[in-house]
């Protein structure tokens, strides 16, 4: 029978599971919030809220118990929290015991609670038949039960009472019983009272829990063997906790036995999970013993049947295997120093688990022994072209002997790269040497000494083998010439030399042939080709554009003699002028080598492009596509996503024919010729035709479900017999009137409209409308009246009834008709078809929406896999990882408003109009401030914002579309016929009794789904959060209510008492909701924490122990999915099954829609940039590369592969920072396939402001320059073929290490032409290719190096958007993105990856960056940008300004800024781009009194003094020293470069100082001497001024002053005599000090460098002093131009409509923007602004100056600029007298409204409250 309607409150119905989206309960916790050291009295305090409202003294008792225990528990308050919280529970008690003791029922506490816990057993337990009743409510109350009876028992014994009632004891007894039946659990229930759940029916999991049950023949303990003939519930795994020996087994039963070792050993293995030899080696150990104790062995030793070596006790295994080994772990991730010592300082999990590669792992022994070894831990064709292009040869000459000759010199060179290669292996590799075997260390020797002899031989006899051999030489190798009859020695040795390499090359080929006669795999020669063609074209253009053109200048200058030096040569006299020559060809050389990423990028945007297009890729793109093929569309549809057996049964109707009806009724209306012709224009419109029929069908159906009358019925059929017969004669048009058609139609639709209300009270008005209805066909259509018609009317007279009138006893028609879900979605489509004007075209009108419904029809033509029936497809889970981030904004986030006045609502309103609008139509409200009025719509609101933002709400709304399609599509499997026609709508609307009959469709369909589908968010401090009362808690509590299937895992950090001591115990726990709270399901204690490496992996890896299935996706916490995508899940999972070539697919990779483009210009850039890698980027890597890796989020991984293997990701310390592709790596290692498929998408947000995408990009810098220090990287390279390398280091690190030639080639470039034109060299070439009208000469020294092809590498980008949107679309979008300033968008991010990918290179020290994936329309403050971008762009930008403006002073080569902007203008763009981008792409960035606001700041903070627990935001010392970090932990190698790359600064001053005219052209050494005491005078005389400061300026103030006034004169002294005696000028001045602040700069990096030694020589303050002005002049020096900027009003609008073109093109307004005023805020939120300035006033205004014009703009006020102009005005501008009194009221109008005032919610200049 069903649950009784009374009784003690709490238990409630719970939550649909089908419930997409609900709103959000407003108490999910507990009232009291527990610590960790009293946690068992949580459940106490839950029963206390639970039967408070009902029996509040017995919610008193329970709270009193609960101090109790807690007190009992922890009796010191020794725990963390425990006393506040005592304290609190006692004030509380206290102040509830009155009010609780005169509400009390019976006489005593005793009979209160005996008497409650009766009633509740007899409403809960007794009186309730469990099998109608929800399995929740009945573990619900029997846990209740048991907490009641504890406190009853307690309470007894307070009072003394001896015994309990025996009906009591009776009822708690069979409450124990049945709670170890009903115990809590995850999908499957599987103890015995779960049997008769609809997911227990299921074959497959009966096939499952039978063999899991099958034990026979395996004997049992006497222990266990009683329980189990008692209960008969133990299964194989209960078994395996016994390890008791038995005779022979069932080879299915054995097989199961080392599956769930296995699952068991990796379930508790916690950390160790991701060393995956180490796990093999503690499961051969014990499947050794296992295998004994199944065959009965018996000992060698002990003569006894062998027995497991560990076990026996409660957490055995934990804590003698899993515990040590974590131990090391833990205690080598300490060494780390979080990330920041030297990876040979320190062993990670790769390092700890190669141990068990070795043999050596088998001196650990098993068990293991805890003295063992592990515990106590730990270019060549560049140099062919220089010959070919120096030899004057055409390329078709090289087969010449001589040629020939000299191009074999190459093997020469690559014999010293051997050399090199070797002794680099040899000394990378050395800090784990003592970690490698000796025949390990052995063959790196021996592959120095090779590589050695060869280095030696080779030159030897290649000087002997030509003429050109010295004599000396000759005579020694004399003997040689004994030997004949054989070819020359020298290519005799170069076969040998080439023998190893030509065995490759065969290896090589041979494995391609092999595979090609038996598996037909082509990829090989694919990328193979690729590669040969790719190179081909870059060596052509290579040796044609880059070094050809440069052979005869270089000859040129190698034969100049005399050269006049301008500043002290040291080598005067040396020949072939080789450093000019250096100078010349360093950045050809360094283009050489980097543009081969260029010539990547257009071959991958080549091959990928046809490659899409032959995958179908953008063939529908359109909703004019869409309409052109929409016929086919369900023929795809049923071919992809309905299983086979179904398809040739049932088909799918998308017959949605928007405005067709309409359109319909005017022709018909108007037309005035034959039936045939109408019929004929109908039909023309294959969408009209269809609408129109199924409108005349729906039209009958709808009347004969309404009209029951049997007259009014003999009426409308005899109409509809006329109207069908006149149809099939041709005569219709004849016989019928067609101008009154609308009218009829008009009748029908206000019909249609009733009937969709359902509204009982508007009986009358439907047959009023059926009259009205009837009289418009029979008098205004008919042309004729039909008699029996008119013979039925009468008769209706005759008897006095109204025709549809009807009466109570015989009515005419049945109003509201019986509504079914079928019926419902009939009427709804009428209605749409009848009413909906705007053409199909044009539906839907959201682009999103649009965006969606083409790639869904798109990728129904794409080669996919046909799909399974869901009982027989793959099951996966779905693992999403989260931290602390966003889960539901609240209400005050909603609310919040930056310093512009902009809140997070209005921000979305503006971006998101129509969807805006559509939220307030479904709330019923018109206006914004009625959804403030109600809970219910507020968090309704929440909920739609969260939406819109990368939250985890909406996450796992998008990922709980796999269940709902699951259970979709399991409808369509397992429906029959009646259940297809009445809808899968009308099973989830089905009553609640027959959705909980577990033979129900709905519960099979929940099960099925259950079965297939497990989504698992790793919360990992949700316990924390919990237990803090944060928010967050609560919103995934939230999550988990309204999605009943969703699953959170969490680390539990509990405190527990072991004798006096309390330490820190570590569980992972699962939970589910049930009843509005989580219930915990699975509690599995860890050896310790389990972050002690990178956090992302370790949270996933300490909850994938809770997934199910054969595939696991990975998903982040910031995508999306879609509905019509989670249709073709079970499509990917087929391509496990698929053939992908030798090897199956390990990792499927799924591409990535970027959601958050619309949000401003930034974020368009980084998701058309994202788009291109995640899709042709990725489809190259795939195919045919074969080098696609894992780069996180969508992928899906073959779940049993990856848990053998290590895991889905990496977790080591720094190294691991981007854990993702190590993945892909591992996979890839360990023969996995990672395979790449386009036709299903997932959503994902992207970074959307400049700082939070700078931070995302140094994060990924940072993790490739760990990786290219990888054992990873190192193995792959070993094991790839030479063409699979190329793919994997341009795709991977090449992408950077090319960047960062990028940037080298400036440098080498700029400090080439720096050595040539300080030193004179520049000078003397320019004259002599004059003198000697050498063209080519000076063509060489006047053009630039670095050649603009940085543009060539957005190509895919555009390639990407022409295939999937047109190329005309692409061509308008690469437009749009340059007008924006993309380019500048795309250097500066150049700048990033480079600074942070050297540093890491350097000095290690990579960390995670979190970003924020908040909405960005906050502006920066000019010291946040400064402290971000200072080290990455502003000293380098500032450096190349430099250098750029001392090769303007001092070249030659650049004959007038014409010539001098052709060579440096790219150089110039870089600069601009990397000192003022994060202004320019700063709101607000340019408006006046924001940059007021952050002078301030900005002179504030870096006048600072740090300290102590100081932030680097508050002090520039503490940012100081934390920029300097990476050099505090960086070894002698990174410090020795750094002073090395420092040693560039002392260029300027060497060359500089000779060119003033204080030098009198003195070449000597002296004078750069001399300038050195410049330096050393200005460090004294700082010295003194800071000495002086802390000794005199305190107590000697007056001494302090005088020692400034005398450096002061001392100063002025020496400036005027070195203007009067030694010719120093003004522009001396200002050379000297483009000479000496490089050098001041270059001494404070070498002190940085050397900071210990610094500090002991006492030097450190005056270093830290001198940094403090460089950082203060490079601020002003950037400061000042966007000041200046700011003053002119049209350059904030212009980067207003910059920055957020694309929301201006969605309705976006920020008010800054356009208005100083703003109206009172209403709920929080901002209203239109009104307009500023009155016609009356523009008119006079009109007449001024034009110069006012552009000196005045009303919205740019600020106070300074405001007072100033009106100064000016006042008294300089020329103006009639009776206008002048007008404009200065006027402006002190605009200057008064721009001040905000504080006292009232106005901006009314204080005139209101009179401030």
């Amino acid at each position: 029978m069903a649950a009784p309607e009374s009784g003690p409150q709490g238990l409630t119905r719970r939550p649909s599971r089908s419930a997409a989206t609900t709103t959000f309960s407003t108490e999910v916790f507990d009232n009291e919030v527990v610590p960790s050291a009293i946690a068992p009295i949580a459940p106490l305090l839950r029963v206390a809220n639970e039967v408070e409202p009902e029996r509040p003294r017995v919610a008193y008792l329970c709270r009193f118990y609960a101090f109790e225990k807690a007190h009992r528990l922890d009796p010191g308050s020794s725990g963390r929290g425990v006393r506040q919280f005592k304290t609190l529970l006692l004030q509380r008690l206290e102040r509830e015991n009155a009010s609780s003791l005169s509400a009390r029922v019976k006489k005593s506490d005793a009979r209160e609670i005996t008497s409650f816990y009766q009633q509740y057993y007899d409403h809960y337990v007794k009186a309730v038949q469990e099998e109608q009743v929800d399995r929740a409510q009945v573990s619900k109350a029997y846990n209740t039960l048991n907490q009641l009876f504890e406190v009853l028992c307690g309470v007894n014994k307070s009072e003394k009472v001896e015994e309990v009632a025996p009906e009591i004891i009776a009822a708690a007894r069979d409450v124990q019983e049945k709670t170890e039946i009903y115990a809590p659990y995850n999908i499957l229930p599987l103890d015995s009272a779960g049997a008769t759940q609809s997911v227990m029916q299921l074959d497959e999991v009966k096939a499952a829990v039978a063999a899991l049950w099958n034990t026979r023949g395996l004997n049992w303990p006497s222990a266990f063997e009683q329980h189990r003939q008692k209960t008969a519930d133990l299964d194989l795994l209960d078994w395996l906790r016994a390890m008791l020996p038995q005779g022979q087994q069932e080879v299915q039963q054995r097989k199961i036995l080392y599956m769930g070792l296995y699952l068991l050993i990796w379930g508790e293995a916690a950390n160790v999970r991701f060393m995956p030899e180490c796990l093999c080696y503690i499961f051969h150990n014990m499947a050794y013993e296992l295998h004994g104790l199944l065959a009965g062995n018996v000992s060698i030793v002990t003569g006894e049947n062998i027995k497991p070596s560990y076990g026996g006790d409660d957490e055995a295994f934990l804590r003698k295997v899993i515990t040590p080994l974590y131990r090391v772990i833990e205690k080598e991730a300490k060494k780390s120093s979080n990330g920041k010592a030297p990876h040979t300082a320190w062993c990670n999990y790769d390092d700890l688990n190669e141990y068990f590669w070795s043999s050596d792992c088998f001196s650990l022994g098993w068990p293991m022994r805890d003295d063992g070894d592990f515990f106590k831990s730990t270019r060549d064709l560049a140099q062919a072209m220089l010959i070919i292009a120096f030899s004057k040869v055409s390329l078709l000459d090289i087969f010449r002997k001589d040629i020939l000759g000299d191009l074999s010199s190459i093997f020469i060179t690559a014999a010293f790269l051997r050399v090199l290669q070797s002794i680099l292996d040899m000394v990378l590799n050395f800090p784990g040497y003592h970690r490698c075997r000796f025949t390990d260390v052995l063959r790196n020797i021996l592959k120095i000494v090779v590589s050695l002899a060869w280095a030696v031989i080779l030159p030897l006899l290649y000087v002997h083998t030509f003429e050109n051999t010295p004599k000396q030489l000759a005579d020694i190798l004399s003997f040689l010439k004994k030997i004949d009859g054989i070819p020359s020695l020298y290519l005799f040795a170069v076969a040998v030399y080439l023998l190893p390499n030509a065995l490759t090359a065969v290896l090589f080929l041979f494995p391609m042939l092999r595979r090609f006669i038996e598996n037909s795999d082509w990829h090989i020669i694919r990328y193979t080709f690729f590669w040969v063609l790719l190179l081909a074209c870059k060596f052509t253009v290579s040796y044609f554009v880059q070094i050809r053109p440069l052979v005869k200048p270089t000859e040129d200058i190698m034969s100049i003699r005399r050269v006049r030096y301008q500043w002290h040569e040291f080598f005067p006299d040396a020949q072939h002028n080789y450093p000019a020559v250096v100078s010349l060809w360093a950045p050809v050389i360094l283009v050489y080598f980097m543009d081969t990423q260029i010539w990547y990028a257009i071959f991958q945007t080549l091959y990928g492009g046809i490659v899409g297009a032959f995958d179908r890729l953008g063939e529908i793109r359109t909703l004019g596509m869409l309409r052109s093929r929409f016929q086919s569309l369900p023929g795809a549809f049923n071919t992809y996503l309905v299983p086979s057996d179904k398809s040739a049964k049932r088909g799918f109707s998308f017959s949605k024919k928007f405005a067709e009806i309409p359109v319909a009724l005017d022709m018909a209306a108007q037309f005035k010729n034959k039936d045939t012709d109408l019929w004929k224009r109908i039909c023309g419109d294959e969408y009209m035709k269809c609408a129109v029929i199924e409108c005349y069908e729906s039209f009958k159906h709808v009347l004969k479900a309404l009209v029951v009358g049997d007259n009014e019925k003999r009426i409308i059929g005899i109409i509809i017999k006329e109207i069908e017969s006149n149809i099939s004669k041709n005569t219709f048009l004849d016989s019928f009137k067609m101008a009154s058609l609308p009218t009829l139609c008009q009748k029908f639709v206000e019909l249609v409209v009733i009937l969709k209300g359902g509204d009982s009270s508007k009986r009358s008005a439907v047959v009023l409308l059926l009259q009205d209805m009837l009289e418009v066909v029979t008098r205004d259509m008919m042309v004729n009246e039909i008699r029996e018609v008119v013979e039925v009317g009468h008769s209706s007279k005759d008897t006095g009834r109204q025709l549809f009138a009807g009466t109570d006893a015989k009515p005419a028609i049945l109003f509201p008709p019986p509504v079914t879900a079928q019926w419902e979605e009939q009427i709804r489509r009428l209605h749409l078809l009848l009413t909906v004007k705007e053409s199909a075209i044009d539906v839907p009108v959201n682009l999103e929406a649009r965006r969606r419904i083409s790639f869904f029809a798109n990728s129904l033509f794409m080669d996919m896999p046909r799909a399974p029936r869901v009982r027989k497809m793959l099951s996966f889970s779905i693992l999403t990882p989260y931290y602390s981030e966003e889960t539901v904004y609240s209400k005050s986030d909603l609310e919040m408003e930056n310093e512009d006045g902009i809140s997070i609502i209005y921000y979305l309103q503006k971006i998101f109009p129509d969807e805006w609008t559509n939220f307030k139509e479904r709330l019923n409200c018109k206006e914004e401030s009625e959804i403030w009025e109600s809970e219910e719509n507020i968090l309704q609101l929440r909920h739609w914002v969260s939406l819109r933002g990368q939250t985890l709400c909406r996450t796992v709304r998008g990922m709980m579309y796999y269940r709902r399609a699951l259970k979709l599509q399991a409808f369509l499997d397992m429906a029959d016929e009646k259940e297809i026609l009445e809808g899968y709508k009308a099973i989830t609307v089905s009553p609640d009794d027959e959705k909980k009959s577990r033979r129900s469709l709905f519960a099979q369909l929940e099960a099925v789904a259950d079965l297939k589908f497990t989504y698992v968010a790793t919360c990992q401090n949700y316990g924390n959060q919990k237990r803090s009362g944060d928010r967050r808690a609560t919103d995934i509590l939230n999550l988990m209510v309204n999605n009943p299937s969703l699953r959170v895992a969490y680390i539990d950090e509990v405190e527990e008492r072991e004798g006096e001591k309390v330490q820190k115990v570590y569980y992972s726990v699962l939970v589910k909701a049930v009843d509005n709270l989580d219930q915990e399901i699975y509690r599995i204690k860890l050896p310790g924490s389990a972050k002690i490496g990178e956090g992302k992996p370790e949270n996933q890896n300490h909850a994938v122990i809770f997934t199910r299935g054969e595939a696991l996706q990975a998903i982040d916490m910031n995508q999306d999915n879609y509905l019509e995508e989670a249709l073709k899940m079970r499509n990917l999972l087929e391509e496990f099954n698929e053939d992908h070539g030798v090897r199956p697919p390990s990792i499927l990779g799924v591409r990535e829609h970027i959601f958050t483009g619309s949000v401003s210009s930034l974020a368009w850039f980084m998701s058309n940039q994202e788009m291109s890698f995640v899709t042709i980027g990725q489809r190259v890597l795939a195919r045919p590369l074969k080098v696609r890796f894992h780069y996180g989020h969508p992928d899906v991984f073959d779940r049993i592969f990856h848990i053998t293997r290590g895991g889905m990701s990496k977790a080591s310390r720094g190294i691991n920072l981007s854990e993702d592709i190590f993945a892909g790596f591992n996979s890839t290692l360990r023969r996995g396939n990672v395979t790449h498929h386009e036709y299903i998408q997932v959503g994902k947000g992207r970074d959307v402001g400049l700082n939070q995408i700078s931070l995302f990009e140094a994060k990924v810098a940072c993790g490739n320059g760990e990786q290219t220090l990888s054992r990873d990287i190192y193995r792959l390279g070993h094991r790839y073929d030479f063409f699979r390398v190329l793919s994997y280091y341009f795709s991977t690190i090449g992408f950077y290490i090319s960047s960062l030639l990028v940037v080298m080639t400036v440098y080498a470039f700029l400090y080439g032409r720096l050595y040539l034109s300080l030193s004179g060299m520049e000078e003397t070439i320019t004259n002599f290719a004059a003198t000697k009208g050498n063209n080519a000469l000076q063509t060489a020294m006047a053009s630039q190096s670095v050649v603009q092809l940085g543009l060539l590498t957005s190509l895919p980008m555009i390639m990407e958007i022409g295939l999937e949107r047109g190329f005309r679309t692409a061509l308008g979008d690469t437009i749009i993105m340059q007008l924006q300033l993309a380019s500048v968008f795309f250097t500066f991010s150049l700048g990033t990856k480079v600074h942070y990918y050297g540093r890491t290179i350097l000095h290690g020290g990579a960390k995670y960056r979190a970003t924020g994936r908040g909405f960005v329309v906050r502006h920066e403050k000019f010291a946040e940008n400064y402290r971000m971008y200072s080290r990455s762009h502003f000293t380098k930008g500032l450096e190349l300004m430099v250098l750029l403006i001392v090769y303007m002073i001092f070249g030659s080569a650049a004959d007038g800024s014409a010539a001098y902007l052709f060579i440096t203008f790219s150089m110039w763009f870089l600069v601009l781009s990397w000192l003022f981008a994060p202004f320019l792409f700063n709101p607000s960035g340019f408006e006046w009194q924001k940059i007021v606001e952050d002078w301030d700041d900005w002179s504030k903070w870096i006048t600072s003094r740090g300290g102590i627990g100081v932030p680097a935001n508050k002090s520039w010392e503490s940012w100081w020293d934390e920029e300097q970090e990476h050099l505090q932990f960086t070894g002698m190698l990174g410090r020795f470069w750094e002073i090395v790359l420092s040693l560039r600064f002392l260029i300027f001053q060497y060359g500089i100082v000779y060119h003033l005219n204080v030098s009198r052209g003195d070449k000597s050494i002296m004078v750069y001497a001399l300038s050195w005491l410049v330096i050393l005078a200005v460090v004294i005389i700082l010295k003194v001024v800071s000495l002086g400061r802390k000794r005199f300026s305190a107590d000697f103030q007056l001494m302090f002053r005088l020692l400034k006034l005398f450096v002061f004169i001392g100063f002025v002294v020496t400036i005027a005599i070195l203007f009067i005696f030694l010719n120093l000028t003004v522009g001396d001045i200002f050379i000297s000090l483009l000479a000496f602040l490089p050098t001041g700069w270059a001494l404070l990096m070498i002190s940085q460098a050397c900071r210990p030694a610094v500090k002991v020589i006492g030097m450190w303050g005056s270093i830290k002093a001198l940094a403090r002005g460089y950082e203060y002049v490079m601020g002003l020096v950037i400061f000042t131009p966007v000041a200046v900027m700011a003053w002119f009003p049209f350059v904030t609008e212009f980067q207003a409509r910059l920055l957020f073109n694309q929301a201006f093109s969605r309705g976006l307004q920020i008010q800054p923007y356009n208005s100083t005023i703003h109206r009172p805020r209403i709920s929080g939120h901002v209203k239109q602004e009104k307009s500023l300035s009155s016609p009356e006033f523009l008119e006079l205004f009109l007449k001024g100056p034009p110069l006012i014009h552009s000196l005045i703009h009303y919205r740019f006020f600020g106070l300074s600029r405001g007072y100033l102009l009106l100064n000016f005005v006042s008294r300089t501008m020329p103006m009639e007298d009776e206008l002048k009194p007008l404009l200065i009221l006027w402006m002190c109008k605009a200057i008064m409204i721009s001040v905000k005032c504080f006292n009232c919610s106005f901006d009314c200049g204080g005139f209101l409250c009179k401030n």
